[in-house]
Parts: C-alpha cells; sequence; structure tokens
C-alpha cells in the first residue's frame, strides 16, 4: 500500500526532502516554528500579550506547550481583532461563524493570502490521495465567493490537474445528480448527509464513481458503508474547520484515521475537564495550534472534538500521527439519566435503514419524562415505527426515554454540524 502523499509533502516544507522523514526531525520543526508563532503572537496579539504575560518566554520541548493557557471559541467571538497579527489592509478573508444553538456575538476568523495559499496547497495534497490527473471533480461546497471552500479547493485541484465543478450544497438530489451523470463526474466531495441523499435519491441514474471525499461534519460508518455499496467507490474522510483554516487531515487507502498537517499545526488530546495531556490511544478533547499563520493564529485552541491518537501504525506506513475520526462534539450531546446520547449513536442506528435520507433529533420533557423527537426523511412511504423502534432499543442511553416521529418532509441542506437540540430546559422553564 502506497504511503500517503501528505508524508512527502510535510517533508518539503520542513526541508527534509530526499531523506527519511522521522519523528526527531518533525518535531524539532515543530519546535521551531511554535516558538515563532509565540514570538509573533506576543508581539502583535493585544489577546495572546494580555494571555501570556505571565507564562515562560522559551520553550525548549513540545512538552512545554502545557504550560500555556488554552484558547477557547468564546475568547474569539468576545473580540476576535484581539487575535490579528498583522494589519487590516494584509486580510484577504474574513469568515463569520454563527454556531447553532449559540447565543452571542458570532465568532470571526481571519486570513491573509499567504494564509489561504496554505489551505490550497494542503487541500492539493491531500486531494491527491484519490484524485488524479483528468479526473472531474463534482465540489458539493460553497464555492463562488474568492476564498471560499470550494472556490480553494477547485484551485487546488487545478494544480494537480484534475477539472474540478463548483456546484455548491445539494439543493434538489435529482438536479445533481443530473449535473454528476452530465459532467462525467467520478469524484464528488461533500457533506456526508448530503452526499447519502443523493446515493438513496429513488432518482438515482447509473452512476460510476472512482471516489468520495466526506467533509465538514462527522462522517458515520453507516453512511459510509451505504455510500460504498450504492456507488461501488472508495470513501474518504477529512477533518477540518474553520478555526483551523478548513484543513486538519485526512485518510489515505488504508482508512486508519485522519493523517494530519503536522507542518501546520500542533496536536494534542486533552481531558476535557483538567486541561491534562492524555495518553496516546486515551479520548479526550482534540487541541490545535497554528505553527505557519501569521494572520490570525491561535495557540491551543480546543475544538471540542472528542478523539484520540491512534497508538496503532498505519498500514500505509506513515511517520505522520493519526487521529480517530472524530465522532462527536462535547456541545453536541444530550444528558440522558445517567450518561449522553450523541448525533454519533443516532446517526449508526438510523442511517442503516436504507430508506431513510436524512433526520433532526430533539429531546424535549413530555408527560415528566426525557422523549426523542425525530423529524425524518425517508423514500418509502410506508410506516418505519416498528423498525424505528429496533433499532433504536439497541441504543442503550435510549431505554426508558420516549421515542416521537414526525415527518419532515424534505429536509433543507444546511452546512452547519448537525447536533442534537436540547429543548428540555426550555420545556420545564
Amino acid at each position: 500500500m502506497n504511503i500517503t502523499p501528505l508524508e512527502a509533502w510535510i517533508a518539503h516544507k520542513i526541508g527534509a526532502d530526499g531523506t527519511t522523514l522521522t519523528r526527531a526531525k518533525l518535531e524539532a520543526y515543530q519546535l521551531e516554528r511554535l516558538q515563532a508563532t509565540l514570538d509573533l503572537a506576543r508581539a502583535r496579539s493585544r489577546f495572546y500579550r494580555d494571555l501570556f504575560a505571565d507564562a515562560p518566554l522559551k520553550l525548549t520541548q513540545l512538552a512545554d506547550l502545557s504550560q500555556l493557557p488554552f484558547t477557547t471559541a468564546e475568547d474569539i467571538r468576545s473580540n476576535p481583532l484581539h487575535f490579528v497579527c498583522v494589519s487590516q489592509d494584509a486580510i484577504q478573508r474574513v469568515v463569520t461563524l454563527d454556531s447553532s444553538g449559540t447565543t452571542g456575538n458570532p465568532k470571526r476568523i481571519y486570513f491573509t493570502r499567504e494564509d489561504q495559499e496554505l489551505t490550497i496547497d494542503f487541500f492539493a495534497a491531500g486531494m491527491s490521495t484519490f484524485t488524479a490527473a483528468g479526473d472531474r471533480v463534482l465540489i458539493l461546497l460553497p464555492g463562488p465567493t474568492p476564498g471560499s471552500v470550494g472556490d480553494l479547493l477547485a484551485t487546488a485541484l487545478d494544480r494537480i490537474g484534475a477539472v474540478a465543478i463548483k456546484h455548491g450544497p445539494v439543493r434538489a438530489a435529482t438536479a445533481t445528480l443530473d449535473v454528476i451523470r452530465r459532467e462525467g463526474i467520478n469524484v464528488l466531495v461533500g457533506v456526508p448527509t448530503q452526499v447519502l441523499a443523493l446515493a438513496r435519491s429513488p432518482d438515482q441514474p447509473p452512476v460510476r464513481l472512482k471516489s468520495v471525499l466526506l467533509t465538514t461534519d462527522h462522517v458515520p460508518d453507516a453512511i459510509k458503508r451505504a455510500v460504498e455499496s450504492v456507488w461501488q467507490c472508495a470513501v474518504y474522510n477529512h477533518y477540518g474547520m474553520t478555526e483551523m483554516g478548513l484543513g486538519g487531515g485526512v485518510d489515505c487507502a488504508a482508512h486508519h484515521g485522519y493523517h494530519v498537517r503536522e507542518a501546520d499545526m500542533l496536536f494534542e488530546i486533552v481531558d476535557p475537564v483538567t486541561g491534562l495531556a492524555v495518553p496516546d490511544g486515551d479520548y479526550g478533547e482534540v487541541a490545535f495550534t497554528t505553527l505557519t499563520r501569521d494572520g490570525m493564529p491561535l495557540i491551543r485552541y480546543r475544538t471540542g472534538d472528542v478523539s484520540r491518537f491512534l497508538v496503532e501504525s498505519c498500514a500505509c506506513g506513515t511517520t505522520l500521527r493519526t487521529l480517530e475520526r472524530v465522532r462527536y462534539r462535547l456541545s453536541g450531546r444530550v444528558a440522558l439519566g445517567d450518561g449522553y446520547l450523541t448525533m454519533a449513536d443516532l446517526d449508526e442506528a438510523l442511517f442503516g435503514i436504507e430508506a431513510i435520507r436524512d433526520f433532526r433529533a430533539a429531546v424535549e420533557r413530555e408527560q415528566g419524562r426525557d422523549c426523542l423527537v425525530l423529524d425524518m426523511a425517508w423514500n418509502a412511504q410506508e410506516d418505519l415505527t416498528t423498525t424505528l423502534d429496533a433499532l433504536l432499543s439497541a441504543v442503550p442511553i435510549l431505554q426508558g426515554v420516549g421515542v416521537r416521529v414526525q415527518s419532515a418532509g424534505t429536509l433543507a441542506a444546511s452546512m452547519a454540524k448537525r447536533v442534537i437540540m436540547d429543548r428540555k430546559s426550555a420545556h420545564d422553564a
């Protein structure tokens, strides 16, 4: 099995061309870049100058990063301009993030032209994992605006000789499937639930795909299996968020987990309560530090995503660290009884039903007990109650919880991360 192309790309970025990439070489580079980022942040960012007032000026090893405070989403919402380390004239793109279920100010993330070039460079390397010159790639992500994710991805694909078609989010499955057939598409990039809606559309024409990349949200195994089965193609996962500069990692042909962007970012897995690093192989919250970004560097940014570093070596033989696929966010779970219900629990149970294209979930209080309310979009008209009851009974946390199913017709396409809405408090108030 071929080693991930990210390895050669990272070796080039750290000046290790023509030599064997080792953890020692990579970590020496990361320490150098980390110190440069800290120096820049202290000198140019009002936020970090105050935050690091009592922090050590010099780090002698990567582990010393734990001596620095974390950065949170609320910090960015409070005053995003206090993070910016360049003049306003040097900012090429500003992305405003209105997270669902969050009140108060939105997050604004600032990028220079050079910052966006880093993203294009990563996208080109990552897409070359499963895309070759001449492939025709349909991008089901926002793309009309210069510097948007779809636009950056199209630029990256052009650099590796692929043909990029910027489509945008799926609004009508039939229309998108017509584009796939008419344009001779053999690679798709899109949101998991939107790609699933295409694969399960009753209007599905004969389509032959080589590969599919699922991105922007966690990828349930049930969706991956369904897409692979319908189109007989390889399905890859991408991990990223706007705060990362859109790209964080991508899996290889071994599908072992995300190989992360270690020349541009330093990742940590920390205990979400204590903030202390957890041993490799243990689950915790993902935090990252940018190493090469000048416009708005982020240091020890807490993502809210839950994952772990895998201790087993990937079959591709890479030296890069491998992050297990993220399945849920700390903020995207609902307390039920003595545990928590996550979208990952529901996704694996419900997307295994062939007729289901999408759903929304909320937990409410009804007649003195918790009730799971599901707004379903499905193909068939038959009553799915028996099938749903059987599958949901396999989710232990739902034992003793009421379940109410209602038809949502066609759920509106969304780029937001899917979470369970917690309406219990509002109902009780």
